[in-house]
This record gives structure tokens, C-alpha cells and sequence, in this order.
């Protein structure tokens, strides 16, 4: 078992100073108090002993960078200083609080044998040597039970302050996965809805530039569908506005107009209104017995994007539109070979597409040319739920 990473600085923060100088202190105190003023100074034996208790006692500021060094420095001066004859207990104590057996063992070992030497040579009488060394055993021992709570405790402590720092750190990174799936929802419902609102004012507009012959019944015709699809594009885009400002987890849909198969009958409406030449091959039972909402709605977008696609790219080329039953449903749209009106777009419409039919419904979706130079859109999606 390794012993806990330790600070940069050599004293520590500001609870260790205070700590290690109270335990100077109160060591200190103990140890100045049982040798007397007169067992201080006096020879330079003594002299040198108190010096180097000093050193000792210095040494506790940096204990808990090396601890098993200062262990074993602490039980040496302890035997040799009598000022320092308690720096073995703060010794033994700091290297238990490292949890390091193999260090724990040397140490606690050094220390019993040091107060045995120092207690036999100190100390001539029997009865009070054993005593005494009942009672430094009894310390040393109280000293490495203390270490090993203190380690036991801070290690609990610290692996608790780990585990909710991952947690926090995983709550964050669920929370930006949240954000960034729910980015891309809003920017696919952005093509979706603004693209399509978008892509039949474009057409209306230019049918007004490109036909300056038109009645003024027609222009005033146009203009009114002009401002109703700008009217709702504006509705839309607020709608998105709202959206975002909304909590993460609170984030509801952007278009929550109907989505059906009656709904694929009025785009198809819409877009002829707007000058496509669309046939519509959808069977009045296909109608009457509708497929699941799920199913129904991503129909309605596999249309949609298609019809908005033709405007984009084969502008007045005819578009053939056909919803078959059975064991699945199949949407496909093909249109004939046009003028692009726009440059090529970047296919994130089919890519959110794609992701739709094969999340929702699991089906899949096909695109691709056809041989007379037109577009065909595919999707093939199971009846039941996949």
C-alpha cells in the first residue's frame, strides 16, 4: 500500500503548521518539564543534546513529506536528547498514518527497542523500569493506533472527495451529451421546418421575377402566399427562439404542427399551389387505416425533405410522390431531371433523415440518381414497431 501523495511545500498549509507547532509544543513542553532546567545545559553533552532535540523538533514541520525517514530520525534523537525523549510518538505516529506496513513495523519496532535501551540505562531501579516501560510500550502503541485512524479516516475522506468529483465530472459531461444531442435536434428541425418554409419562398419569389407577364391578380395571389409562408417561418423561427432558452431537459419540440398522412396530402397541395407539378400516388386505404404515429410522422418528413430537395436542386422538374402498404410502408419520391436553383447543400437534411427512419421506425433509407438524370428518395419502414 503506497503512501498518500503529499504537498508541494515542505510545510504545508496553514492547519498543518498549526497542528505540528501545538504538537512541538505540548511535546516539547512534556519533555523540557521531565528532564528540568539543570539536565539542559551544563555539559556540552547536554548541549549537544538539546541542540539536537531542537533539530528534531524542527524536523516535525516537514514529517509528512518523508515520513518514514522522520520516523526513524525521530525514535534516534529521542534515544540520544532528553528534551526529545516524547519525538518518538510523533514518529510512530506519522509513519502509521501513511497505512505503509512494511514501513509501520521498522519504525514501532526502532522505538520499543530505543525506550527499552533509554529506560534500562536511565533507569536503576527494577520496579520502576518496568513500569516505566509499561508505560512507553502502552504509548507507542496508542500512538500507532491513533496513526492508523488518522490514515484510515483521511484516506476514507479523500476517496470519498474522488468519487464525488467523478460523479460531478460525470454529471457534466451527461449534461454537455444532453446539450450537444439536443443542438443537433434543434439544428435538424431547423433544416426541416425553416429549410421547407424557405425553400417555397424562394420558389414564389422567383416565379414573380421570372414572369414579369403574370396578371396582377396572380402577383397579388403570390404576394398573399409569400406573407403567409413568411408569416410562418417567422412563427417557426420564434419557436426555436423559445426553445433555446429553455432549460436542458425541458426542450420540447419545435414544429408541433400535425404530422400524418393528411398532412403529406397538404404539403403535396402547398408545393403545386407554389408551381411543382406533383403526383400524388397515396391509396384511399392506406389512408382509412393510417399507420402509427411514429410511422405516419416520419413519412410526412421523408416527403417533405424530398419535395424541398426538388425545389433546391431540380427546379420545375416534375416530382412523383408514392406511399405503399403491406408488410411495410414505403414512402419513395422521384424527381425529374431540373435546374438547381441553389448550390449543392452539405446533406445534413438525408443524414438527420437517415437517423429518423432507422431510430424511429427501423427502416432504412435509400437515395441515389436515376437513370433518365432525376433523384429518387426511398424509405422502407416496418408496419409494427421495430
Amino acid at each position: 500500500m503506497t503512501e498518500p501523495t503529499r504537498p508541494a511545500t515542505p510545510v504545508g498549509s496553514r492547519r498543518d503548521v498549526a497542528v505540528n507547532a501545538l504538537l512541538v509544543a505540548v511535546v516539547g513542553g512534556v519533555g523540557v518539564a521531565t528532564t528540568g532546567p539543570d539536565g539542559l545545559v551544563g555539559t556540552p553533552w547536554r548541549v549537544a543534546g538539546l541542540v539536537l532535540g531542537v533539530a528534531g523538533f524542527a524536523a516535525v514541520f516537514w514529517r509528512r513529506r518523508a515520513r518514514t525517514a522522520f520516523g526513524v530520525v525521530a525514535v534516534l534523537v529521542g534515544a540520544v536528547s532528553p528534551v526529545a525523549t516524547y519525538l518518538p510518538l510523533i514518529g510512530v505516529y506519522t509513519v502509521a498514518s501513511g497505512l505503509a506496513w512494511r514501513r509501520i513495523v521498522p519504525v514501532v519496532v526502532l522505538a520499543l527497542g530505543g525506550a527499552v535501551l533509554t529506560l534500562t540505562r536511565g533507569v536503576p531501579d527494577t520496579g520502576a523500569r518496568v513500569t516505566l516501560l509499561v508505560g512507553a510500550f502502552g504509548m507507542l502503541l496508542a500512538a500507532t493506533a491513533f496513526g492508523l485512524f488518522t490514515g484510515t479516516q483521511r484516506r476514507l475522506v479523500a476517496g470519498l472527495r474522488e468519487r464525488a468529483e467523478r460523479a460531478e465530472a460525470d454529471q457534466a459531461e451527461r449534461t454537455e451529451r444532453i446539450r450537444l444531442a439536443e443542438r443537433r435536434r434543434i439544428a435538424g428541425e431547423m433544416h426541416d421546418v425553416l429549410g421547407h418554409r424557405l425553400s417555397l419562398l424562394s420558389v414564389h419569389a422567383g416565379a414573380l421575377e421570372l414572369r414579369p407577364d403574370l396578371s396582377p391578380e396572380t402577383v397579388r395571389s403570390t404576394a398573399a402566399v409569400l406573407r403567409g409562408a413568411t408569416h410562418e417561418a417567422m412563427g417557426d423561427l420564434r419557436k426555436i427562439v423559445l426553445v433555446l432558452r429553455e432549460p436542458v431537459g425541458e426542450l420540447g419540440g419545435i414544429d408541433q404542427r400535425r404530422e400524418d398522412l393528411d398532412a403529406v396530402v397538404e404539403l403535396v397541395e402547398l408545393a403545386r399551389h407554389a408551381g411543382t407539378e406533383v403526383r400524388l400516388d397515396l391509396p384511399g386505404g392506406l389512408r382509412a387505416e393510417p399507420p402509427r404515429a411514429g410511422l405516419a410522422r416520419t413519412a410526412y418528413r421523408v416527403v417533405r425533405e424530398g419535395l424541398t430537395n426538388a425545389r433546391r436542386h431540380a427546379a420545375g422538374a416534375p416530382v412523383t410522390i408514392t406511399l405503399r402498404g403491406g408488410d411495410e410502408l414505403v414512402v419513395e419520391v422521384i424527381s425529374g431531371q431540373g435546374l438547381p436553383e441553389s448550390p449543392p447543400g452539405s446533406g445534413t437534411g438525408l443524414i438527420s433523415l437517415r437517423e429518423r427512419v432507422e431510430t424511429v421506425t427501423g427502416g432504412v433509407l435509400e437515395h441515389g440518381p436515376t437513370t433518365d438524370g432525376g433523384w429518387r428518395l426511398t424509405a422502407r419502414m416496418p408496419w409494427e414497431d421495430g
